[in-house]
């Protein structure tokens, strides 16, 4: 790819999908800053390591992979613990009871590895084929279906759906 059409290819691409690269920064570290930071990082990635994109219709599945591999990075950093004690917590209840829909779905997904949450998540929230999971995750495909059917069962299992 010549530069200046990389350049532009990958800006013109990630301008209109911004929504779906957010989306998927926030699944992974659940707070809106580091979700703004991953995909801000991922872009400078992108273009820093442009000639790595040998065909311009691989751009998805390529950027896609960026931003996970650049989420997960950032997970890995930020294993730490934060203690909050009771009276932080107390003035931070506003007295309104929490509206949450599908809480344990969202509680049984977080609390899978990260593998097997990345596959359910690009399989059935950003709506990839396995193909191009596997392209994403840079793994086989064999691997990928092993992972969702794992991850299902796990599911499943944490759901008591049987």
């Amino acid at each position: 790819m010549k530069q200046i059409n990389s350049d532009q290819l990958i800006a013109d691409f990630v301008i209109q999908n911004k929504e779906q690269y957010y989306r998927l920064a926030f699944y992974y570290v659940k707070n809106k800053e580091d979700a703004l930071d991953i995909v801000q990082e991922s872009i400078i990635k992108a273009l820093s390591k442009k000639e790595s994109l040998d065909r311009p219709e691989l751009l998805k599945t390529w950027f896609y992979r960026i931003v996970v591999n650049t989420s997960i990075d950032l997970l890995r950093k930020q294993k730490r613990l934060v203690i909050v004690d009771d009276e932080v917590l107390t003035s931070l209840d506003d007295g309104k009871l929490d509206q949450y829909t599908d809480f344990d779905l969202k509680n049984t997904l977080d609390s899978l590895p990260v593998q097997y949450r990345s596959v359910i998540m690009l399989r059935y929230f950003a709506d990839f084929k396995l193909e191009e999971i596997a392209k994403i995750l840079d793994e086989n495909v064999n691997t990928v279906k092993t992972r969702l059917y794992k991850a299902l069962s796990m599911l499943r299992i944490e759901m008591n759906v049987i």
